[in-house]
């Protein structure tokens, strides 16, 4: 319950703070929850100046022009496009640092990272004291996923970095005006974010960087950070409250791109897909000939019987390593001729941007201390010639297949697809498993648990999280194919058995698969392609011959690899995972019990 006394305390503060525009905007919101938010961390953070952003182009200019008054961003020789560079300490998500504040006597598990919640707001309020002192508050008004509707999940962002507040502009839809109409009656998530003490424009006391996601409140709080991926509140950090809140009301928020697949007569079928980091996620949504919706996060919802799914972005913060015009030329265009996009810890030489992999930089510049592997690129969207025309349907799109992929270099073939929903969600979504690689860890090959991709957002226990997804399409007719793929599958020597772009192959077959147009085989494991349709597919995709050899290589059931996985995932559910659904270990024991049927029809023969 709002007190009146402290509104109008609050009020007096925000009026001392704001222009009289800005001051108006918020009384014009009529939300005294808003007000009490707001003036709490204006108080607390004690900012020089308040500024509030409407949906309006103007101020969406002014918010733009003081990333680079401030030197937060700087220009480049190409119109609209800026630079940022975040410390040299602050350039990827602090896992170790983000936690969520727990209730005495709650539990999320072992596998989510949590401290107690009085103890955390106390230490990040402390950090947050006078950490604006000087600068200027911009609070933003914003929606996850379409305006006004059935998805809509609406936040508010205040923040003291103007290329924090540039970013969401880019990122996502702006959304005063539906404040301004619902009045208090919204609901909406809550961001505070300061890059605290600055020294040559980027945080100085990374040491203490804190991500603290209050789920009581719905509240996310970060000090000390300027890394988008720490700071941006309404991407990753607003996934972890939405799932909790999807949680609650019967959806999935899921870390899922959205993209649609043509056949050759030019119908187009839509499907998501979840994959771990460096697993294929952005190639696959990015094709060319297909259409791409969403790249990272997607929320999916049941209507008359089916299920619909949008993009709670509009706009790509994306890893910008290896983009070149050979392998990403959609990618490479927009970042060439797009009217606004923003590069982060990239190389930069009289006023052009290079990055690792971008096939312009020359030995000695690898080695400087720019770029950095994570380096970023932010963009809108629409810029892409390839972006889907229903990225802002208020329906959403009608999602007919999902696909889940890692890195395996010995078990999954390229491409299959489960029995049903319920196989699908256990032995393809909450078995990924992604292989590292030497380049990241210095041990190639060790696997790492990611049950759909999501594990590191999870705001709810896995066991929970798994239960939602079974009991999600109970009430389907026709629910989603679910298909698994595995662009990383290796012969004895240790060579990829495919190639990049066969990727396109696989999605054509799904395509069929999901309207029925083609068979398929039978196995312990799923369903796999038939050597014909793959034959012909290979030819009109890609003008490639397809042998039966490499059929044969490629989709033969690699039965103890598949047995030792299911060993591996039955141990995680058991030994890390409390409240798994018993449902998950009859699944796993009946695909199990399959392939050692397999394995002593090959002995025998």
């Amino acid at each position: 319950m709002v007190r009146k006394e402290e509104v109008k305390e609050q009020l007096e503060l925000l009026k001392s703070k704001c222009s009289a525009k800005s001051y108006q905007r918020l009384l014009d919101l009529d939300n005294p929850k808003l007000i009490e938010f707001v003036g709490e961390y204006v108080r607390l953070c004690n900012p020089l100046s308040v500024f509030v952003r409407t949906d309006s182009p103007e101020d969406a200019d002014y918010i733009r022009e003081k990333a680079k008054e401030y030197g937060e961003e700087k220009e480049l020789s190409r119109k609209g496009h800026t630079f940022h560079l975040d410390g040299i300490y602050d350039q990827a998500r602090d896992k170790e640092n983000t936690k969520f504040l727990l209730k005495e006597g709650e539990d999320l598990s072992k596998e989510i990272n949590s401290i107690e919640r009085e103890k955390g707001l106390k230490e990040i309020k402390t950090l947050l004291k006078d950490s604006m002192k000087g600068k200027e508050m911009f609070v933003l008004f914003l929606c996850l996923g379409p305006v006004e509707s059935v998805f809509s999940v609406y936040g508010v962002q205040i923040t003291d970095s103007a290329y924090v507040a540039h970013s969401e502009d880019i990122l996502f839809r702006p959304a005063y005006e539906v404040f301004k109409k619902r009045g208090e009656g919204i609901e909406f998530f809550k961001y505070v974010h300061s890059a605290g003490e600055l020294e040559n424009n980027v945080s100085k006391n990374v040491d203490k960087r804190r991500i603290y996601i209050d789920l009581s409140d719905n509240t996310v709080f970060t000090v000390n950070s300027q890394y988008g991926g720490n700071t941006i509140g309404l991407k990753k950090l607003a996934l972890r409250l939405a799932i909790r809140k999807a949680d609650k009301e019967g959806w999935l928020a899921e870390h899922m791109f959205i993209m649609g697949v043509r056949d050759k007569e030019g119908r187009k079928t839509y499907l998501s897909g979840a994959f771990p980091s460096a697993c294929g996620k952005t190639s696959t949504c990015m094709l060319e000939g297909e259409s791409i919706l969403g790249d990272d996060i997607a929320y999916l919802r049941k209507q008359e019987g089916k299920v619909f799914g949008v993009n709670v972005e509009r706009g790509i913060f994306g890893i910008i390593k290896d983009v070149n015009p050979d392998n990403d030329p959609l990618i490479w265009e927009a970042l060439m001729h797009s009217p606004e996009v923003i590069f982060s810890n990239v190389l930069v030489k009289n006023g052009h941007p290079y990055w690792l992999g971008d096939g312009r930089l020359r030995g000695e510049e690898k080695q400087s201390s720019y770029p950095h592997p994570n380096a970023r690129y932010t963009i809108r969207l629409s810029t892409l010639k390839n972006c889907d025309p229903h990225l802002e349907d208020a329906q959403g799109v009608e999602i007919k297949g999902i696909i889940y992929g890692g890195r395996d270099s010995s078990a999954w073939p390229p491409v299959f697809e489960s029995f049903d929903w319920v196989h699908g969600v256990i032995t393809i979504a909450a078995s990924i498993e992604s292989e590292t690689t030497s380049a990241t860890l210095g041990k190639e090959g060790v696997r790492k648990f990611n049950p759909m991709a999501n594990l590191d957002f999870l705001s709810i226990p896995v066991g929970k999280y798994i239960q939602n997804h079974l009991e999600f399409a109970k009430d389907l007719k026709n629910p989603p194919l679910i298909f698994g793929v595995n662009y990383f599958l290796k012969d004895e020597k240790g060579q990829y058995l495919t190639a990049i772009e066969d990727k396109r192959v696989w999605l054509k077959w799904m395509n069929l698969r999901i309207n029925k147009k083609v068979e398929a085989v039978r196995t312990p494991i799923g369903f796999l392609p038939c050597y014909e349709d793959l034959k012909i597919l290979f030819k009109e995709t890609l003008n490639k011959n397809f042998s039966k050899d490499l059929y044969q290589r490629l989709f033969s059931v690699r039965i103890k690899a598949n047995l030792e996985k299911i060993e591996r995932i039955i141990q995680i559910y058991k030994t890390r995972i409390p409240q798994t659904p018993p449902l998950l270990f009859q699944i796993l024991k009946e695909q199990k019990e399959r392939l050692e049927e397999a394995l002593e029809k090959d002995n025998e023969g």
